[in-house]
């Protein structure tokens, strides 16, 4: 097992296998949505998970994800993944309960590699308060591995990634950069330090941000995963009807990834989010990386955040010491241009 390199058994690593928002919007459209009064939240739209009312105080919360390895380590690509496809739950307010493994492997894999995604899987659920209850794996040339979530959620306290107002202040909750870093780490282009640091913050759970989040005036919130900040951004301006103004110089850009995205070191799945998202964006004065960073697909990002001006100081403050880089980014206003999005 010291042997094996998951990554080298991928073509594409973690979100940035996902298929672009673009494309899946096409192959989504023409397929009908039957009509529910308790579907609150279906396919048809953009949100991280659908979301059905059971009762008046209770709705459950359901997604799933997963992808091929995003780390050679196969313990630390569980974790990722696991991380990653519990974060949908915590984007909209809700709390994990049960999960159910998704896993592919190719037949001559050893058992322990195996068995090492799968207790990686597992230390993240039970670190977020849920259950692994079984699950469902085939063989398949490519390893990828991931989790069908389910969690529970009060109705009325339901966050959608629409809904943002004029004056909410936005906040992010990771740093930028996890694709380009682990894009340049197939070739050996980044340092041990600063691929060491993207995989902790890959595993870092979004629960204290969203146990945060709850506290307060949140208006909108998605967690900022495959499509890149800006393509995650896109959804929520264009869902609220809204501009989002963001100060780029706010934004905790890894330095490492902003230098090799200088020298063109970049995902192919940037060049799919920048296609989708770039029709709304005016990236003013902003340097060519850094708009590539902005694009970048992130595996196992941080949220977006919303939040009411009123309560922005406040959150802030608790924010600040329970994330790994609570930033304040932008504000929303109200939409008067013919874009979505402005880069400061």
């Amino acid at each position: 097992m010291d042997d094996i390199k998951l990554t080298k058994l991928a073509n594409c690593a973690g979100c940035g296998a996902k298929v672009g928002a673009g494309v899946l919007a096409s192959l989504l459209e023409d397929l009908q949505v039957h009509n529910d009064p308790n579907l609150l939240v279906g396919f048809d739209k953009s949100d991280d998970a659908s979301v059905y009312k059971v009762t008046d105080e209770l709705a459950l919360v359901q997604t799933v994800d997963f992808f091929p390895p995003i780390a050679d380590d196969p313990f630390t690509f569980g974790a990722i993944a696991a991380t990653n496809a519990l974060s949908d739950v915590y984007a909209m307010g809700g709390e994990p309960k049960l999960a159910l493994n998704i896993m592919a492997v190719p037949k001559d894999m050893p058992k322990d590699a195996i068995h090492e995604i799968l207790k990686g899987g597992y230390s993240k659920v039970y670190e977020a308060g849920a259950l692994i209850t079984g699950g469902h794996s085939i063989l398949d040339d490519e390893p990828k591995y991931g989790l069908s979530v389910t969690g529970f959620v009060h109705p009325d306290k339901l966050i959608r990634n629409i809904g943002a107002k004029p004056g909410d202040v936005l906040f992010l909750t990771k740093p930028i950069g996890m694709g380009i870093i682990t894009t340049a780490a197939k070739v050996d282009m980044v340092s041990k330090e600063t691929y060491d640091y993207a995989l902790k913050l890959m595993m870092t759970l979004n629960k204290n941000a969203r146990d945060i989040m709850v506290k307060y005036d949140v208006h909108a919130c998605t967690d900022v995963t495959g499509f890149g900040l800006l393509g995650h951004a896109s959804e929520m301006a264009t869902g609220s009807d809204v501009e989002l103004h963001i100060d780029v110089d706010s934004i905790d850009l890894l330095s490492e990834a902003l230098e090799l995205a200088t020298i063109g070191i970049l995902p192919e799945g940037m060049y799919r989010n920048r296609d989708f998202a770039e029709k709304y964006v005016d990236p003013g004065d902003c340097i060519l990386a850094k708009q590539d960073m902005l694009y970048d697909p992130q595996t196992s990002g941080g949220l977006l955040i919303a939040v009411d001006s009123k309560d922005a100081d406040a959150f802030y403050d608790e924010l600040k010491n329970n994330v790994p880089s609570a930033q304040r980014i932008g504000v929303v206003k109200e939409k008067m241009g013919d874009k979505y999005i402005y880069i400061h």
